[in-house]
């Protein structure tokens, strides 16, 4: 089996807080490994090819590896570059296309099963983050190839007649996106309005083009059915069946619950799902078992970021030091 090492630690999440917890055991001098199931800090990886930053690039730095982009706000090319470096640079352990599928309790710690193998572990740092694990639509047909939840670049769209689902950041610069390089562009928004939080210099661009006519904007409907060539959308007043070649279902993700059930990670009974930890140590209570990052809170997704989660890393090492 390609794991067979004993660890003082296993990290579960090769993102910027994995990479931080990395960096904090190896300045505790604490065997570990990262595991990540995809490329390095993968979820970032996935974001659109021509995605910026809303933080500037000094709130991303982490293991005091400077972070230096061409603007304030960092691209995601420059994101890959820096978190490739910051990993380069502390020479980490991490092992990528490795997916942890379940965790066992045994004596003294953890038994961790992967895709590659298994291996035994003192103390766990779950910091997946949520960007891979899309909300669905629930509606008959999202399964078609059409339906999209991810977006990378407006190329393919060119000429298509797209539907956009959504109305927050994502949704509107998708909606901008490929309406700009020659897409027929329809909104299916569950509101009565453009999300109020929604970039500040996006949200009067997407609202002057619904407003023109460019983007035909269907508020305070949601889409019922999703078909070969259409898509059915109920909207105030009555039911409208559109044409359509592509799906954009851009209504937000959330954490992998399925994950945290395999791991068997207490999850709260609230209406966020938040993963059960102490707020002081992060542990959840699961002895010598963390949870860090974004995940922390749930299914409230647009509280935390990697900005105000990255201080997690030293939180959790100094607890598992003052243990180990």
């Amino acid at each position: 089996m390609l794991l067979s090492k004993n660890y003082d630690l296993i990290i579960i999440g090769g993102g910027p807080i994995g990479l931080s917890c990395g960096v904090e055991a190896e300045k505790n001098g604490l065997s570990y490994l990262i595991l990540e199931k995809g490329v390095l800090v993968n979820a970032l990886y996935n974001f659109p090819e021509q995605m910026t930053f809303f933080s500037t690039s000094n709130l991303l730095e982490i293991g005091g590896v400077p972070f230096i982009s061409h603007t304030d706000k960092p691209t995601r090319k420059e994101a890959l570059e820096y978190y490739r470096r910051v990993q380069e640079s502390w020479n980490l352990t991490i092992k990528l296309y490795t997916e942890v599928t379940a965790m066992h309790s045994e004596e003294n710690g953890y038994r961790i099963h992967t895709t590659k193998g298994d291996t035994f572990t003192k103390a766990v740092v779950v910091c997946t983050g949520f960007y891979d694990t899309p909300r669905l639509l629930n509606v008959p047909g999202e399964e078609l190839p059409k339906v999209r939840h991810f977006y990378n670049s407006p190329h393919p769209y060119i000429g298509q007649k797209i539907l956009v689902v959504g109305a927050a950041n994502s949704a509107c610069d998708v909606a901008l996106e490929t309406y700009y390089k020659g897409a027929e562009v329809t909104m299916a928004i569950r509101k009565s309005e453009i999300y109020p939080k929604t970039k500040y210099w996006i949200k009067p661009n997407i609202e002057n083009r619904i407003k023109e006519g460019s983007i035909k904007a269907y508020f305070d409907s949601t889409v019922t059915h999703i078909k070969e060539d259409t898509v059915v959308i109920q909207t105030p007043e009555g039911i409208v069946e559109v044409a359509n070649d592509f799906v954009l279902a851009m209504v937000g993700y959330m954490p992998n619950y399925a994950l945290f059930e395999k791991l068997a990670l207490p999850i709260a009974n609230d209406a966020y799902k938040t993963p059960i930890h102490d707020t002081k140590t992060l542990e959840t209570p699961l002895k010598n078992v963390y949870v860090a990052g974004v995940i922390n809170a749930g299914l409230q997704t647009s509280t935390l970021f990697i900005e105000n989660t990255r201080e997690h890393a030293a939180i959790i090492l100094q607890d598992i030091v003052s243990k180990l």
